[in-house]
């Protein structure tokens, strides 16, 4: 007989407990749940997605640059560059050592800079240069903080680089070829110092450029030239565009409608770029057949202020910028005591000369100092009384004019014969005064140096202009602790003492005496356009002053620069031609002392000077001349500045059309 056991108590709460403890299970599972899908669902979505979908932007073509005539000066050609997504990279240790292996076979560059201590104990500072990070020391550098941002490992990669990292894409995950536009200088060193380059953005300027939406580590802004004053006009607008990417972190399809790249304007520039080949070669071949290493020449419009052609030698490719400049070519241009990089046509200031004349002759004449006809005498010296002891003769300082070395004075002179042979002794009296006769003096002297527009900036749209040198008695005595004198105003009316100047501001002052007394703004961008070719903007000749010279003083003046060129220094410019005016130069200096003295104590080192237009009765170019050390300006700038007026009016037809 089977006995029929009863359950005991025991027995019944521990399966009442077990299924008690299953359900809480359940529930702290259903809660668990409940919080991820629905109380952070959304953010878990959006972490999902940002793995899934990435925002990424394309460079904006920038804008090319066209000379007067339609022909490109500079252009974008395909940059590749090599980035890494650091989440995207294999989490095996090994493998991803892999990865940074063979990009460093392929970049030719370390995947790691963990190499030996420095030799010896020698620390950065003792002659120990730190190795660059390698591609593992640039990806961990943002690894943690900007995992799914891209990081750039090379810039500036080749073309069959760039193709074999894309066929490897899949034994290479999270390596990323971003292709850009670069810039190409086609005309390189013959235009640099006007166009200039662009660089990666200066160290303390990153607010500035953040403020307007730059890319800080990916975008290129203009350093120099019209790369840069254009910068708001030749940069374009990133596009935009999401894409859905798979787990190596290669595109799979964009989501949504692409935001695509705005390219920038474009600029014409008033350059013409036959012209300015042929300066540059006429410059060189006189620089070498005299010995000089640094010159200018510049060609303008003096109806509009326009630059036809600008050079500044030596110069520099601004190509090697664009590339990225190796610290070698850097440190040789940087060093170089020519200064390759300055654009000495409006950086550079020389004492200007006799170029300087125009100035006192045409303020004379305009203040009643003399008229057309009246005549000061040239022995070849003039004795300035000592202003203590002005009757005591031993002391009196003596001036030369430079035809005393042919051992005679020039005699009689009227104003237009004192500009035709340059003579210095006239101008010392114009400006200074002698005995009872009664000069423009020091003030009336700067008023209209400044009205010519030396002691200023032109406003030329290039950077780094130099403003030059109007001195006055204030300017000596806070930086000689001097007093001004008489001999201080001779020197400045000739051009020379403490007066500086740069090419730039001689020519205009040139152009102004040729128009009729219209001083311009020089201007170097004649249009921007947009891709189409449509005029965005049209630039038009900006005035910056009337000069305060009579039309008949200023008729006078030209008449002196006239008979320099038929009879006068300037014998050289006299062309079949064409008919020109011109003033020239020769202005001394002293870089190395005692080497520029002679043995009579006397500077012998000298600048070339040569500022002209041509035609007379219609002008349709000004050109000025400088050859650093050139010497005598009769016989170094004249010839090139000539040769240049030459080519201008006799060259193809075909070669001067205007810009539309």
């Amino acid at each position: 007989m089977n006995v029929i056991k009863k359950r005991g108590p025991s027995l019944t709460w521990r399966f009442i407990a077990f299924r008690i403890i299953i359900l809480l299970i359940f529930a702290v599972f259903a809660l668990r749940l409940w919080q991820l899908q629905v109380v952070r669902g959304e953010y878990y979505r959006r972490a999902a997605d940002r793995l899934r979908f990435r925002l990424v932007t394309s460079d904006a073509p920038r804008g090319v640059i066209y000379d007067r005539n339609g022909e490109l000066l500079v252009r974008n050609i395909p940059s590749f560059t090599v980035t890494i997504i650091p989440a995207y990279l294999p989490e095996d240790a090994d493998e991803e050592w892999a990865v940074f292996t063979r990009l460093s076979e392929l970049l030719d560059m370390p995947a790691s800079s963990a190499l030996a201590n420095a030799p010896h104990g020698l620390m950065e500072g003792d002659g120990f240069t730190p190795p660059a990070p390698g591609i593992k020391e640039i990806v961990n550098s943002v690894r943690h903080f900007a995992p799914y941002a891209p990081v750039v490992i090379k810039t500036g990669v080749d073309r069959e680089t760039a193709m074999i990292i894309e066929e490897e894409h899949l034994d290479l995950p999270g390596v990323i070829i971003e292709t850009s536009a670069s810039r190409e200088y086609i005309t390189g060193e013959l235009t640099s110092q006007i166009l200039g380059y662009v660089g990666y953005i200066p160290a303390g300027q990153e607010d500035y450029y953040r403020e307007r939406g730059y890319d800080l580590e990916r975008d290129r802004v203009g350093l120099t030239g019209v790369e840069q004053s254009f910068e708001s006009e030749l940069r374009g607008r990133r596009g935009r565009k999401y894409v859905e990417v798979d787990v190596a972190g290669r595109e799979v399809r964009t989501v949504g409608q692409p935001d695509p790249p705005t390219p920038g304007h474009n600029l014409v520039l008033t350059l013409d770029l036959d012209l300015q080949r042929y300066v540059d070669q006429a410059l060189r071949e006189q620089m070498k057949a005299v010995g000089s290493q640094s010159a200018v020449v510049i060609v303008m419009n003096p109806k509009t202020g326009e630059i036809l052609a600008m050079v500044s030698l030596p110069t520099y490719d601004d190509n090697l910028f664009a590339r990225g400049i190796s610290q070698e070519d850097y440190e040789r241009l940087s060093n170089d005591p020519n200064h390759p990089l300055m654009n000495h046509a409006i950086s550079g200031v020389y004492p200007p000369g006799s170029t300087f004349k125009l100035v006192p002759a045409a303020a004379a004449l305009e203040e009643g100092v003399v008229n057309r006809w009246a005549k000061l005498h040239c022995d070849g010296i003039l004795w300035l009384p000592n202003e203590r002891f002005p009757d005591d003769p031993k002391l009196a300082q003596p001036f030369y004019c430079w035809v005393h070395e042919f051992g005679h004075g020039h005699g009689d002179l009227s104003i237009v014969a004192g500009i035709a042979v340059s003579c210095d002794i006239f101008f010392y009296q114009i400006g200074g005064g002698y005995r009872n006769f009664q000069g423009l003096g020091l003030d009336r002297l700067v008023k209209y140096a400044h009205a010519f527009g030396y002691g200023e900036l032109t406003g030329i749209d290039l950077a780094g202009e130099n403003p030059g040198l109007v001195p006055d008695a204030k300017w000596k005595r806070l930086n000689w602790s001097e007093t001004w004198t008489t001999g201080d105003t001779y020197n400045m009316t000739i051009g020379q003492g403490f007066v500086l100047a740069t090419p730039l501001q001689v020519l205009n002052a040139t152009a102004a005496v040729a128009n009729g007394g219209t001083l311009y703004r020089p201007q170097i961008v004649y249009q921007v356009t947009d891709t189409e070719g449509n005029v965005v903007r049209d630039f038009q000749p900006e005035i910056i002053r009337r000069l305060p010279i009579s039309e008949e003083n200023l008729d006078i003046v030209r008449q002196g620069m006239e008979g320099a060129v038929q009879w006068g220094t300037a014998q050289w410019a006299n062309l079949a031609e064409v008919s020109v005016a011109g003033k020239t130069g020769t202005a001394e200096y002293c870089d190395k002392y005692p080497d520029c003295l002679d043995e009579k104590g006397r500077i012998k080192t000298l600048h070339a000077w040569f500022t002209a237009y041509a035609p007379t009765d219609d002008p349709q170019i000004a050109i000025v001349a400088f050859v650093y050390g050139g010497g005598q300006g009769a016989e170094s700038a004249v010839p090139v500045a000539a040769d240049i007026i030459r080519y201008y009016f006799t060259r193809s037809t075909d070669t001067t059309e205007q810009a539309p």
